[in-house]
Parts: C-alpha cells; structure tokens; sequence
C-alpha cells in the first residue's frame, strides 16, 4: 500500500474553510467524494453556494443557468449583475492589498485604502480617453502594482483588458494585442531580470506603431523613474489630473461581461484569443482558493509568475479573499536560488506557488531551502505549469517543510483555472493530483470516448459545463473555432488536451500535452511518463522528447540536458534506456537520445515540444515570438543522429 506523504491533522481537517462550507451548505456529504458529486450534478445550487459563502457583491437574479447541459452554451445566473473589480476592492483600510518586491528595488507595500483610490484615478484617467464598457485596455508589463491597477481600474469600468510581460518580442505582442485592438496601451520603459536591467523602449515604439487602434499609450517608469518615449504620455502625467479621486466609481455589468484576454501559447501558430467572462471567473477563483487552497482574509498569497501567464490573473483574484498578494517580479534565482523562501519568511507568506520545473531545479542542485529558512507562516505549497514528479513531492516535503499542504494543480489559460487540485482536507500521495476541482466534472476517456479504468491512461476531460469555461474566442463570430478546440474529439464534452489517468485514491497523474503525444507502433505515451524515469537520473538536468516519423511509423527521441560537468556518453545513454524500461515499459525506450545544452519553453516555463518536432521534420515553426528561449531551437536542425 502507498504510504501518504503528507497527513493533514484532525485539528487542520476541522479548521478548513473546506469543511466549513460543506457543513453550511451540504450537510449529508460525508466525504470529498460525495461533496464533488453534488458540485457537479447539483451545480446551479453549489455555484449559488460559492457566491453567497464568497460574499459576492452583486445582483444574482433567479435563474441559476440555462442550456444547463449545453456544451457550449450552457450559461450560468444569465440575470445577475456585479462588478468584478468591486469584489476584488471590498476593502478600504490601511492593511496590506499588495505587496511587490523586485531585483535591486527596495519592497513596495499598498494599502487597500491606497489601491482603491489609485484605481479610481486610472479609471477617470481611462473615461478621459473615452473608454467605456466593451472597449480594450491593453498592458505590456511586468509583475508590478501598476498592472494590478490597469487590470482593476479597466473592470472597474466595464473595458476589457489584456496583459503580456515585457520579455516578449514585438511580434509576440502584436499577434496578441492586435487581435484585441486596444484603444488604451500601458506598458513599462524596461524590467530586471537576472542581475541585468532591459530597456524596451525601442520595441514599444515599434509596436505603438503597429497598433492603429491604440489613442493613447501610457509609459511606466520601471526602471528609470523619469523615463520618456515618444508618442507616449508618463503615468504620473496620465494620472494627475484625476489625483483627487479616491474612490471607484463601479459599473454594474451583466454575469458574462467580459473581463480579460487570455492567449494560448502560440507555439504552433498565431494564439488563441480567449475571452473570459467576469462572474465565471470570479466564482471559479473564490472555489479553488478559499476552498481547495484554504485561502482566508489576512492570508498572503505569493504565485511565482510573470503578466503573461494566466497563474498572474490567478493571483490577482486572490483578493476577492481579501488576501494580500505579494508580487515577485525578476528571477527566483536571484540574487540566489533561495530568493523566494526569503520572501517568504519577510513577508510571512501562507500560499506559495510556483512552477514544477522550479521545484525540480532546487532538487536536481541540492538546495535545501528549510535548513536556513523558519517558514513558519506558510501553509500551502501549490505547483502548476508541468507535472511535478514523485521525487518532487518527496522533495518538499524532505527537503522544504515536512508540515505543509503541497497542491499540485492543473488547468490552463482556456479556463483561467483548473480542473484537478488539491485538497486541504485529505492525503497527499506522490505524484498525483489529489482530485478534480469542485463544480468541475473532471474525469479521463478512452479513444472510445468511454470512461477509462482506474490507471488507465487516456484524455482529461470535463463532462459537465462550469462558470468559467470561455465567452468566445477573438474572431470567431460563429463559434466554430471554439467548438473545434474543445468540443469535437468527444461532442458535448469538454477535451482538455492532456493526457492523465486516475488513481486508486482519487486522484489524478498528468502524464503530458495529448497533442503531444507519442505513438510508436500506435501505442499512446505521454511525454511526462519519460521525464519523470529520466530526470530521475543524478546526471539528467532536463528532457524533452518527440514522435520522428520514421520507417512507416513513429519513433522517440529524447533530447536531454545533462548536469554541469557530465556529458552524455554510452554508459549514461544505456542507463537512461534501461531506467525507461525498469520505470515504464519498452514502449517508452527512445530510440535516439541526444544532447543538448538548452530545451526551448514558451514564457510561462512549459517545454514546447511541438516547436521541436516541426524542427526536427524541417517545417517552420510559426511563431517563434512565443518562446523564452528560441535562439535554443537552431541546435535541433538538421542533426546527424536523426537522418540514419
């Protein structure tokens, strides 16, 4: 039997806010089963329930849904009204709203009080270039306060936002905003990143001019306090005739009013524009943090994250619980691997998120962060971004703290959440997701579309709607782009694009992208079952692996990073082959293996296996714009081990 890594204490179980709401609201639930069962078949009145336990500001209306079954179109409180930003300001007091900390800066604390009256003022700023409810507010930014507000001041309002980080390339972020058409840009003069600062100056004058519909652009002095741009307005300039105004002036807006902009990577092709809708998302957000995160008032919330990904519109929302959220812009790695534990000892955080790949650095280099650190204020541990191995559950709990809620979740930009996560209420097993999100009706089919047996790897899916699945998709008038990304493999049910299996205990393992999964000999095999045997390996810092058609079918090659001072030799190659057979099965031996020094990611951290195999079969990759890294791709073309 497989021993848990992690109990939470009876005391711990009692205190959950988890616990508190199926008490309060579906009291004959005995178990997680049975609570998830009824968010899912009684799902009108469990969202109903998320709203009042989340003290939602608003107008419900009667109806609960309609087209309840309807995928797409099922719709949730279609007569409710609210305002997304009045949720997330529903205080105005001199506690801390955000607290922001960045490489080579001294820490910045707003009070709510201070945030409140800062996005009133953007917002008059906003209404004075004439925008309104339905009109775009776009942000090139990093993880600052400034975009907290952009993205608060544009709800606040009624206009949609839309935000990416300053990392990204001029064409990056005009295949984005110019899908939004904003009428208001707000972006910095530069960032820090590294020990190095970036001036993007020279980029933003490049993409003001792509932007035919932007009247205004507004410049951030992130880097240089009194920096200036052309055709540019300083923020400080932007905002001062409106220094006065300390309260929002909040527009009520219909259930489905959209909210922000989310893009899918775009590693193979132009990104998905995915528009989102506030109260889904509002909702969505109050379930997985005060519910399955056991986020309450007081709490600090620290997700390791850029503007570009959606875990910063996770964090954001975090507010709604009246937590504060503490912004890390810059490296983790900087000045030391060791920077987010120290901040979060400095400013006693309880939640800290991060990216799987990090957890896996600090293990694969012997950092110990709970040796020097007291950690005593955190709580919860969540991980997203890729599958974070077993050896990397053991990890935290051996290496960072033996006593914390490790939540490993899934989900994505398409939902703006997730649908399998953690529980603070149950046991945490190695490797695995401990159950589906509540509301969501997570399960894994077959080919067949038939649900699969436990273990049984197959395709994440959703078999029931849920409040925050997407409005619309950017250009789309007819919906069909929409219904081909998620609802044509298995009509009416919502395919996620992962490939996953469920556990003896409830829970759930992602083994990789299904759009890049391997298919020797018609054999589905997901990438993640590959990394976790390699990077098992002392010697392997990373792998990334792809299906080579070859000889009337496809073959694996795994490309793998090894650890300074090791190179890839025949022994290593032969202990990486039998380690894939011991751990999965001879299926999964690659049948080349070839060093690399660098694996290409898009800037969110996932690897982009599907950039390497149109390389590697000698297409183009369509957009380059998306990777962190894409310099990294020329090591890929045209190389010998792959051509015999």
């Amino acid at each position: 039997m497989t021993i848990p890594l992690w109990t939470p204490s009876r005391r711990r179980v009692e205190a959950a806010r988890l616990t508190e709401f199926v008490r309060r609201y579906a009291p004959g639930a005995t178990d997680f089963e049975a609570v998830h069962g009824w968010s899912v078949d009684q799902r009108e009145e469990f969202w109903a329930a998320v709203w009042d336990y989340g003290g939602v500001i608003g107008e419900r209306g009667e109806r609960r849904s309609v087209q309840r079954t309807a995928m797409p179109g099922a719709r949730f409180f279609p007569d409710a009204t609210l305002n997304y930003a009045r949720n997330l300001l529903r205080r105005s007091d001199d506690a801390p709203a955000i607290i922001a900390t960045a490489e080579g800066v001294a820490d910045q604390v707003l009070s709510w009080r201070d945030l409140r009256a800062q996005v009133a003022q953007v917002a008059a700023a906003l209404r004075a270039d004439g925008v309104g409810a339905g009109d775009r507010v776009a942000a090139w930014m990093p993880h600052v306060p400034e975009t907290v507000v952009v993205l608060l001041a544009a709800a606040s309002i009624g206009a949609t936002f839309s935000s990416c980080s300053p990392d990204f390339g001029t064409l990056g972020v005009l295949d984005r905003f110019g899908q939004v058409e904003p009428t208001v840009l707000v972006a910095a003069d530069g960032y820090r990143y590294g020990g190095r600062t970036f001036d993007v100056r020279d980029r933003l004058a490049e993409i003001v001019a792509g932007l035919p519909t932007v009247r205004r652009a507004v410049l951030v002095g992130n880097v240089d306090h009194d920096a200036v741009a052309p055709a540019t307005t300083a923020w400080c300039d932007w905002v001062a005739p409106h220094r006065a105004m300390t309260e929002p002036d909040f527009v009520e807006l219909p259930f489905d009013h959209p909210l922000y902009v989310l893009f899918s990577s775009g590693t193979t092709g132009a990104p998905k524009c995915i528009v989102h809708r506030a109260g889904g998302i509002l909702l969505k957000h109050i379930a997985e943090q005060q519910l399955q995160c056991d986020v309450r008032a007081g709490d600090r919330v620290l997700y390791f994250t850029t503007a570009g990904w959606m875990m910063w519109n996770w964090l954001v929302g975090a507010l709604a619980s009246e937590a504060t959220i503490v912004l890390a812009d810059g490296s983790p790695f900087e000045p030391g691997p060791s920077r987010l534990f120290d901040v979060v000892d400095a400013h006693d955080v309880t939640l800290l998120g991060v990216g799987a790949k990090y957890l896996d650095a600090l293990r694969k280099d012997g950092e110990r962060p709970g040796d020097d650190h007291d950690l005593g204020s955190l709580c919860t541990i969540c991980s997203t971004g890729s599958p974070l191995v077993a050896e990397g559950f053991e990890y935290v709990y051996e290496a960072i703290k033996p006593d914390v809620h490790l939540a490993s979740i899934s989900g994505g930009t398409d939902l703006c959440g997730c649908l399998v996560m953690g529980d603070p209420t149950r046991l945490v097993f190695a490797g695995e997701i401990q159950g589906p999100a509540l509301g969501v009706a997570a399960a894994v089919f077959g080919d067949d579309g038939r649900p699969a047996a436990v273990d049984e790897t197959g395709e994440l899916v959703a078999t029931a709607p849920f409040p925050s699945m997407p409005l619309r998709f950017g250009a789309d008038p007819d919906g069909a782009r929409l219904r081909a990304a998620y609802f044509e493999r298995f009509p009416g049910v919502w395919a996620h694009g992962d490939f996953a299996a469920r556990t003896t205990h409830g829970g759930f393992v992602i083994t990789g992208r299904s759009d890049a999964t391997l298919n020797p000999g018609g054999v589905r095999i997901g990438t993640a079952e590959l990394y976790r045997a390699v990077e098992a390996l002392p010697e392997i810092a990373e792998a990334l692996a792809i299906g080579q058609p070859w000889d009337s079918d496809v073959r694996i090659v795994l490309f793998v990073r090894t650890v300074a001072g090791r190179d890839l030799d025949a022994a290593l190659v032969e202990r990486i082959r039998s380690e894939v057979r011991r751990r999965c099965s001879p299926r999964h031996v690659p049948a080349r293996i070839v060093a690399v020094t660098d694996l290409p990611r898009t800037r969110s951290g996932k690897l982009a296996e599907l950039a390497v195999a149109d390389v590697v079969a000698g297409r183009v990759v369509r957009n380059t714009e998306a990777l962190a890294n894409p310099e990294s791709l020329a090591q890929f073309k045209n190389r010998a081990e792959l051509v015999d």
